[in-house]
């Protein structure tokens, strides 16, 4: 079986962190590695993980970094487990055996790299369970509700396909997508993640849709289609601002 690691970072928001580790405490079968990347200015998370008891499986690394994929680099350089789970302060485990689920799902299908599954999170004003099978056709659109929070990854596979990179602040989980194109996948139907909607893909949505174009094209060149997509995104996301997009979107959520 998959020994898994799980990291999160954060940044001044103790609470939230507290939230995020109670909710892998909380796991039917434990994390090999709870890994916590802590960038943050003040001494707070620091001290509190110093001076409260914490499981034997909970690391920590307490230090400036240079931004998001800085810190995800981290965690994944220093986790010493084969498969890694990035779970952001202040995001939950949707339940408490979503780690004994993942584990037996890699178990029975042991030819993949990498896993994704469904999130839990707010749009249009309600709380939906979103997902879908990663389509490597389907890249132009971006992340597709194939949520990075959701993603299971080997240690090896980001040895092949690279780290975050710098480059972008908020698109460097679609900019790793694109390189995991062609990799063995699997989707796990079942919900992963209860998602904060206070980070910075949320707050940040329409900077974030921009990037996306820029991720797109720098693999594969201009592209007219993901322009268009990109555009249909931020016509939505106003509309979801709106009463009668709301009201619209309720309707379609008692479809799904």
């Amino acid at each position: 079986m998959e020994q898994l690691s799980v990291i999160t970072i954060c940044f001044n928001n103790l609470r939230d962190l507290q939230r995020t580790c109670d909710s892998v405490d909380a796991q039917s079968i434990k994390p090999h590695e709870h890994y916590i990347i802590d960038g943050s200015t003040s001494i707070e998370i620091n001290e509190w993980l110093h001076n409260t008891p914490q499981p034997a499986y909970r690391k920590w690394l307490c230090e400036r970094d240079k931004g998001i994929s800085d810190a995800f680099n981290k965690g994944i350089q220093h986790a010493t487990g084969s498969l890694i789970h990035i779970l952001n302060s202040a995001d939950l485990y949707f339940s408490t055996t979503v780690i004994e689920n993942v584990l037996g799902f890699f178990e029975i299908n042991p030819s993949i790299q990498w896993a994704s599954g469904n999130i839990f999170m707010k749009r249009g004003g309600i709380w939906v369970h979103i997902g879908v099978p990663f389509d490597a056709g389907q890249l132009y659109k971006g992340m597709r509700s194939v949520s990075h929070p959701t993603w299971f990854l080997k240690k090896e596979l980001y040895q092949k396909a690279g780290h975050f990179s710098l480059d972008f602040k908020i698109a460097m989980d679609y900019d790793l997508l694109c390189r995991l194109k062609n990799e063995p996948y699997a989707y796990m139907d079942q919900t992963i993640v209860h998602f904060d909607d206070g980070g910075v893909s949320t707050n940040q949505y329409l900077k974030s849709l921009k990037e996306n174009v820029k991720v797109y094209e720098s693999y594969y060149g201009f592209s007219i289609a993901a322009r268009i997509w990109q555009c249909r995104l931020s016509l939505l996301f106003y509309l979801l601002q709106s009463k009668l997009g709301k009201c619209l979107y309720a309707i379609k959520a008692r479809t799904f």
